[in-house]
């Protein structure tokens, strides 16, 4: 049984409340994850944080859509070691190597699924700010949810679909099989 996680998570504030594009200057209010290895969807806090990581750390790699140039780089103020070490697949960065340019989630949801995302990240902020929480775990584990459909698409189907800019749909091939080689428990927080 595979031990990889799924992850997306939700900011407190945006870009523009902190004056620029700088994702380390942002505040993390809830992570969604799906854990394969116990099937399940999974929340946390900020203040939880630290019951997440053991999870990540014991996970043979984790997926998700611009981890590597969003949530790690969120995540890494949180952490006491440094996300881009552990196995990693993000989803937005194989499918930029095949096509050259970055795509949207919600695109690549629309024509691969038939389903998007049910909202956008300022509606998850305005949650967070009105004590929504429900709403916002809610929202974002249907991000989860929508990234892991996407993840098993291209497993299955080694190909995602997504409209281009004239319209016409594409369907750039992928390679999303989990290299067991090159993973290895990452061990930060666990004690010795």
């Amino acid at each position: 049984m595979s031990k990889e996680v799924v992850l997306d998570i939700e900011t407190a504030n945006s870009f523009a409340d902190v004056g620029k594009y700088d994702p380390s200057l942002l505040k993390i209010s809830l992570v969604g994850v799906y854990s394969y290895d116990t099937d399940e969807y999974l929340s946390y806090l900020e203040p939880d944080l630290p019951q997440l990581w053991h999870l990540l750390e014991s996970a043979d790699r984790i997926i998700g859509y611009n981890l590597l140039g969003f949530d790690y780089q969120v995540m890494n103020m949180y952490y006491p070691g440094d996300f881009t070490k552990f196995p990693t697949l993000d989803i937005m960065k194989e499918i930029e190597k095949v096509v050259g340019f970055r795509v949207k989630l919600d695109d690549v949801a629309q024509a691969s699924l038939g389903e998007g995302k049910s909202g956008n990240g300022l509606q998850a902020i305005e949650f967070f700010r009105r004590g929504e929480i429900d709403k916002l775990r809610e929202y974002c584990l249907q991000d989860v949810k929508v990234t892991k459909e996407i993840y098993e698409y291209g497993l299955q189907n080694q190909c995602v679909k997504f409209k281009d800019r004239l319209g016409q749909l594409i369907s750039p091939q992928v390679n999303f099989i989990l290299n067991k080689e090159n993973t290895a428990p990452i061990s930060m927080t666990l004690p010795l």
